[in-house]
């Protein structure tokens, strides 16, 4: 495996993806590493709520309604990311795309052909995941290689 596409929601689990890709490559490492995050059109909640910036995101945008960024929030997920993959011998690279985060994460495994997707599940149920909608089930489903989910 030489390019593998590491997808962050700003969650802890998504934190746990990375360190365990981490831990699965002992010594080696990846040529190439890409963080993804992907921002939904018209999100109405902060993006990065499990690393506690729900509050801060209610407070700036309480203080400055057009001034909170679902951008800046992915972006900041995105680098929690790429900081937790530091020492590993290999290029990280960081993106954020807005879109439908199944869709997204899938085009640009396609666009980089990356031989591994890396993604934490939330740990949802079969039923959960055909009612509520998974990204990762939908990623599992439709990649253009294989996948790794994260529980």
């Amino acid at each position: 495996m030489t390019h593998v596409l590491v997808a962050t929601d700003g969650s802890e689990q998504s934190l746990k993806a990375a360190r365990y890709l981490r831990t699965l490559f002992g010594d080696a490492s990846p040529e190439k590493i890409s963080v993804i995050a992907v921002v939904r059109p018209l999100a109405a909640v902060p993006f990065a709520s499990d690393f506690g910036e729900e509050r801060h995101a209610a407070q700036q945008a309480d203080a400055d309604p057009g001034g909170y960024s679902f951008q800046e929030a992915a972006r900041e997920a995105v680098d929690r990311v790429a900081r937790e993959l530091a020492g590993m011998d290999t290029q990280v690279d960081t993106m954020v795309r807005g879109g439908t985060p199944a869709d997204q994460i899938v085009r640009v495994a396609d666009e980089l052909e990356a031989d591994l997707i890396v993604i934490g599940g939330r740990g949802k149920g079969a039923m959960e995941a055909i009612v509520l909608g998974s990204v990762a089930y939908r990623v599992l489903h439709h990649a253009p290689c294989p996948v790794l989910v994260t529980r």
